[in-house]
């Protein structure tokens, strides 16, 4: 794509704008988003995405249109899973309901800060080294055996096994290194209780999302960039993607856990990028280990299109297994909304007076 130096600025400004516009509203009216508000501005930043797809049919070409749209698809299919561990995060902190806004916007901002460093690191490597793409094929079905593993872990909690939060080394090594206050000082992150000074849960409760952005971003990367190279597309489908994330937290809160089949269905998509990676790699060999370090000209190249379709299709047949699932159960899709509203509910926290 040749794109001008104002298309890239207007692009950056553009989409800066939307996140401190969300961040603006998220810090002055702090509040758990009714399941209508939710739905509304998700519906906003999706359809808003629709239309640059639309815009990059219109003046880039087909091929790098499918590629947007492939991109995003699978981009907001991840995003969704992760927010199974927000979720998790959330109540295993009992984040209050009018707080949870502002924690999921703080990850949100540092998966943008971190996916972006990764987009830059990645596009150069790619355009300097093929074998690169040996690397992220390997990863990414790396992720889709563990995803596969994940559905095998839901089967279970099926079973009357509940999951819950667990620390990392990293948040068991922060609180045994920080005062933490028992309970949440409004939307403080640090307070004073006689005289001493106190992080509180607020703040732990934002790092712990914050570290696991790190892991969210190592899998994203690769998957968008077996999809397409070009970083103007990986940048503005990832952000796309993570653009009402926050919004859609409240709306799908009460479909997270009843979403069986998307570890299978991100299985299936990872599983698929990883195979065309690793197949760009090999006809783009440079490795004087494997044929010789030439390339391997009878590699088949899969077109956007099939890559597009694979895609599409592997999400809605998730969702019309979710449906039938439901059904079986006895519920509609429009009775899972209405539950949302109880399932944001988590533990009541303990809340602190004293300073």
């Amino acid at each position: 794509m040749d794109l001008p130096a104002w298309a890239w600025a207007l692009t950056m400004v553009l989409l800066a704008s939307v996140v401190v516009f969300d961040l603006s509203m998220a810090v002055r009216n702090p509040h758990k988003l009714s399941t209508k508000e939710s739905a509304t501005w998700a519906g906003v930043y999706i359809g808003a995405a629709l239309i640059f797809g639309l815009i990059m049919f219109a003046t880039q070409g087909a091929t790098y249109g499918g590629e947007f749209y492939a991109g995003y698809l699978t981009e907001l299919a991840l995003s969704v899973d992760n927010l199974f561990v927000f979720l998790l995060i959330i109540q295993g902190f009992r984040v209050p309901a009018e707080l949870q806004s502002r924690v999921l916007l703080v990850g949100i901002v540092l998966s943008i800060i971190l996916r972006g460093g990764f987009i830059a690191v990645g596009s150069v490597l790619i355009e300097r080294f093929s074998w690169v793409f040996l690397i992220f094929g390997a990863i990414l079905i790396w992720t889709a055996i563990g995803q596969l593993r994940e559905n095998n872990q839901e089967a279970h909690e099926a079973e009357g096994e509940q999951e819950e939060f667990s620390k990392g080394r990293f948040m068991t090594f922060v609180e045994s290194k920080l005062r933490v206050s028992s309970g949440y000082h409004g939307s403080k992150l640090f307070t004073r209780i006689d005289g001493v000074k106190f992080v509180t849960p607020l703040l732990l409760a934002m790092l712990a999302i914050g570290s696991t952005d790190i892991l969210f971003a190592l899998d994203s990367i690769p998957a968008i960039f077996g999809l397409t190279q070009e970083p103007y597309l990986v940048f503005t489908a990832t952000i796309f993607a993570l653009m009402g994330l926050r919004q859609l937290y409240f709306l799908l809160a009460a479909m997270l856990k009843s979403l069986k089949f998307l570890h299978l269905g991100l299985a299936a998509i990872l599983g698929w990028i990883g195979i065309k990676l690793v197949m760009n790699g090999l006809a783009e060999n440079q490795l004087p280990f494997i044929n010789g370090g030439h390339h391997i000209e009878w590699m088949p190249h899969i077109p956007t299109t099939i890559s597009l379709g694979v895609i599409a299709g592997v999400l809605a047949t998730v969702v019309i297994a979710n449906g039938v699932l439901l059904r079986r159960h006895g519920k509609t899709w429009k009775e899972l909304f209405a539950e949302s509203e109880a399932a944001m509910a988590p533990a009541t926290p303990a809340v602190a007076t004293a300073e």
